[in-house]
């Protein structure tokens, strides 16, 4: 029997590490995990506190009851119930609602550790990372920032709906970034995403790579850029580029490509957050498992009311799945 899956079902197991539990995260945890577009692609389960979640659960209303457990169990998944593993290592006293603390970001940075070894072992298809809050990891001295907490040698994977980019390079100076831009960086990053896209299902990706500069004409398009795409295409890549930052994230949207490339953070970004935001995700490329996160924060100011939206969770359970699964992206609009 496959080990993501359970008796009578091919359902992927995917979880949820539930983020700061002070925060709006098991709120939008619980309402992904409740949400019949999610339990038709498969089988949530979330870790972290079961106090914090059991009072989201209260809000929503859960309409399931919880199967608790302290350690993976694969039968778990049997009583059609939401699973929680909870490895009660952290008490209720040690945090409060809406208010940040050194209790929770250690919680955080363990419930990761967790997620992290059970996807490792195969017994899960990948698991989302919910909202964490960086003063609560600044409190428990984990963590420098929330930049820290992803793995090394892995590349953030952005997407909403048909638009997907992915950055050569994360939060520097802009006036750091053409040093970035190398022939190795670039081909090593396309390589990278279209292996990650074919072991998703995808069987012939279509990859862009924008230009560093305006309308891409310049050295940087010449002597680097172009000779990375010329070798990856050389390898049987199908890849264009360099494409004029201006164009190439509106063919994105189009459909035009799978994934675009990008030689900075915001040069994708802002065309991500533009077209929209509810509903976006991002993906980790490196790990050999799926793994993502949600664009938004703990929203610390409305947590425990019921107020926060799970879109972008609910989007990230489904895409999860079907990468698991192996059969390519849904398109969310």
């Amino acid at each position: 029997m496959n080990e993501t899956t359970t008796p009578g079902t091919s359902l992927p197991i995917i979880a949820v590490m539930v983020g700061d539990p002070a925060g709006i995260g098991p709120e939008v945890a619980v309402k992904a995990a409740v949400d019949a577009s999610v339990r038709a692609v498969c089988r949530p389960m979330l870790i972290g506190d079961i106090g914090s979640i059991t009072a989201a659960a209260r809000a929503v209303p859960l309409g399931d009851e919880t199967e608790v457990i302290q350690s993976f169990e694969e039968r778990a998944f049997a009583s059609g119930r939401i699973v929680v593993l909870d490895p009660l290592d952290l008490a209720p006293h040690e945090y409060a609602t809406g208010q940040p603390s050194a209790a929770a970001g250690r919680a955080v940075v363990r419930w990761m550790t967790l997620a992290d070894r059970i996807a490792h072992n195969g017994l899960i298809g990948g698991w989302i990372m919910g909202p964490v809050d960086s003063m609560s990891l600044k409190l428990a001295g984990e963590v420098a920032s929330i930049d820290d907490l992803q793995p090394d040698h892995t590349f953030m994977f952005r997407m909403s709906g048909k638009l997907r980019v992915v950055p050569l390079t994360e939060h520097i100076p802009l006036r750091d970034v053409p040093a970035t831009v190398t022939f190795d960086a670039v081909l090593n990053l396309v390589t990278l995403v279209n292996e990650r896209l074919k072991n998703w299902g995808i069987e012939m990706p279509r990859i862009a790579v924008a230009g560093l500069n305006p309308h891409a004409m310049f050295e940087e398009e010449e002597r680097i850029i172009g000779p990375a795409v010329e070798q990856a295409r050389a390898q049987g890549i199908d890849v264009r580029g360099p494409v004029s930052p201006d164009s190439v994230f509106r063919h994105g949207l189009d459909g035009r490509y799978d994934v675009v490339v990008s030689m900075y953070h915001d040069q994708g970004q802002i065309a991500l957050k533009s077209a929209a935001f509810e509903g976006a995700c991002t993906l980790y490329l490196g790990v050999p498992y799926v793994r993502a996160t949600v664009p938004h924060g703990t929203a610390m100011d409305i947590a425990g009311k019921n107020l926060a939206q799970h879109r972008s969770m609910a989007a990230a359970l489904r895409t999860a799945a079907a990468l698991a699964a192996k059969r390519g992206f849904l398109n969310e609009q």
